[in-house]
């Protein structure tokens, strides 16, 4: 049986709502579903290497009030961070991250080199286009 394709295209760059794709993407991960992240504007900034996995430099998605009680929670629940979750799901499924390239070049990124290890490659938003066609489950977040 071939295994099922997830689409996922990361706008965000808010500490909640990457959490939040990285305990989606685990779940995938655990799925064993073959899965294609397209890292879209605010999200590229977060994949910066010198904002990555450091959240003081990320913001909440809403109320930004609420980011030190959430990230001590997270904590007391030993949640793992965004990039963990990542990494993770990496190294159990067939998992690619690819940064748009207008994204990167928005935040300063235009080389590879630019991002954390997690990213695979720079393209343009026809390959995330194509790959939503595809996909047998595509999300926005």
């Amino acid at each position: 049986m071939e295994k099922k394709k997830m689409c996922l295209a990361l706008y965000t760059g808010s500490i909640d709502k990457l959490t939040a794709a990285g305990i989606i993407l685990s779940g995938a991960a655990a799925m064993d579903m073959h899965v294609e992240i397209y890292v879209l504007l605010m999200g590229a900034r977060a994949f910066r290497k010198d904002i990555g996995d450091n959240p003081d430099k990320l913001q909440m998605a809403e109320n930004s009030s609420m980011k030190e009680e959430f990230l001590q929670s997270l904590k007391n629940l030993k949640v793992k961070t965004w990039v963990e979750f990542f990494k993770e799901a990496k190294q159990i499924t067939d998992v690619k991250i690819h940064i748009c390239g207008l994204a990167g070049k928005v935040w300063g990124g235009e080389k590879l080199e630019d991002f954390i290890s997690l990213a695979d490659d720079i393209c343009g938003i026809g390959a995330y286009i194509t790959s939503a066609q595809e996909a047998d489950l595509n999300l926005f977040i």
